[in-house]
């Protein structure tokens, strides 16, 4: 019979999770916490690190309870943005004021990982496998995190048939928004190089300036596209012009300008970065691109794993969650290429804040919500 006794608790393993500073790449302290609320249930635990300098080392940790059967996979991080300074306490001390629980990563997102594992706790181990994907860099660089835990699971010839990632999606109330996917996201950085020279003789010089502004303003009139029924529009934004330029007569040496594009998965990130690159090489020849493609558009189309997912949520709270596919990114982009992935998790309105908090109620429901969410996922009626 399933043990019902001395189960963890969503609210204790959330303040000893906020307890351990944890600011992104996350090491140690924190992996530990996790570790030992996981294996008294009979998880094995796989932590390793992956990657070197400049975007590691990173700790990742992967647990796997159950063999055979469905395999429902939760995912998440245990990397916490830096706090900033001018909180009411320290941001790495848990501290509960009224009906709230602070500190930094309460919502993004330990508290939806303890909530998680106490979840998990109240589900017989043998029902099905289920397995926590776990990484200390979402918050970063993202290089040696979810990805090194996918190419993991791959080697171990672990493949889960849905995946529920655990970041803060609710607005205003606990399950009033689910993510069925995320537009992709492409930085862009030109450098268009020019020749000194005083003003007074521009027929020496070649005066970058112009070129750049010429360029941008034809990038600035692109509407990539209208929108579909489950994304916004993509957009193209110019976040950053810089010549570094002190002298007032002097035309300067070269002009440098950094795109940011969100796009939905009418596009792919390869051929946005592509069609800018011709329209620089139009109006500078000689200018450099340099593209980083932070992830691909991806949707989730709503389906049994959705539909089971809101059915929960409406049973526990009383409303139906709005489906959406708004927000920045997040590790969902990798997860998706493996399994259905839907994102759910808790109110994010004090995400990134100072004085994050989570409402010690929303963490007990959370965790019942997960609970049947587990239950049903493991049953073999869900696609």
């Amino acid at each position: 019979m399933h043990e019902v006794l001395n189960l963890p608790d969503a609210v204790d393993l959330t303040k000893a999770l906020i307890a351990c500073e944890s600011i992104t790449p996350a090491r140690g302290g924190v992996f530990d916490v996790l570790e030992a609320a996981l294996v008294p249930l009979g998880f094995a635990v796989d932590r390793f690190i992956a990657g070197e300098a400049p975007d590691g080392p990173v700790e990742n940790l992967l647990a796997v309870r159950g063999s055979g059967g469905r395999h429902f996979a939760f995912a998440g991080h245990l990397d916490v943005v830096p706090p900033g300074s001018g909180w009411a306490s320290d941001p790495f001390e848990p501290v509960i004021r009224g009906d709230l629980l602070h500190g930094r990563g309460a919502v993004d997102m330990k508290g939806a990982i303890a909530a998680f594992v106490a979840a998990a706790a109240r589900v017989p181990a043998d029902a099905g496998t289920v397995s926590l994907i776990i990484t200390g860099d979402e918050e970063g660089p993202a290089v040696f995190g979810t990805r090194a835990l996918i190419d993991r699971m791959a080697t171990r010839g672990l493949a889960p048939d849905l995946c529920l990632v655990g970041e803060p999606t609710s607005v205003a109330r606990l399950g009033d928004m689910i993510k069925i996917g995320r537009r992709g996201s492409v930085n862009i950085w030109i450098d268009v190089p020019g020749r000194q020279g005083h003003v007074a003789y521009p027929h020496l010089a070649d005066n970058p300036i112009p070129k750049l502004i010429a360029m941008l303003a034809e990038i600035e009139a692109i509407t990539l596209d209208t929108g579909t029924d489950w994304f916004q529009p993509s957009n193209i934004e110019v976040t950053d012009l810089t010549v570094g330029n002190p002298a007032t007569n002097v035309i300067p040496a070269k002009a440098s300008a950094r795109l940011s594009i969100r796009f939905n998965d009418q596009h792919r990130g390869a051929d946005l970065a592509a069609r800018i690159e011709a329209i620089v090489q139009r109006h500078a020849p000689d200018a450099i691109v340099t593209a980083k493609i932070s992830g691909e558009a991806f949707l989730t189309p709503p389906g049994a794993f959705s539909a089971l997912i809101a059915a929960v949520i409406e049973r526990h709270t009383g409303r139906a969650p709005e489906l959406s596919t708004t927000g920045g990114t997040s590790d969902a982009r990798f997860l998706s290429k493996l399994c259905p992935v839907v994102e759910f998790g808790l109110v994010n309105a004090t995400m990134h804040k100072l004085d994050e908090a989570v409402a010690l109620a929303d963490l007990d429901l959370l965790s019942a919500i997960y609970t049947d969410i587990l239950t049903v996922g493991l049953q073999p009626a869900i696609a």
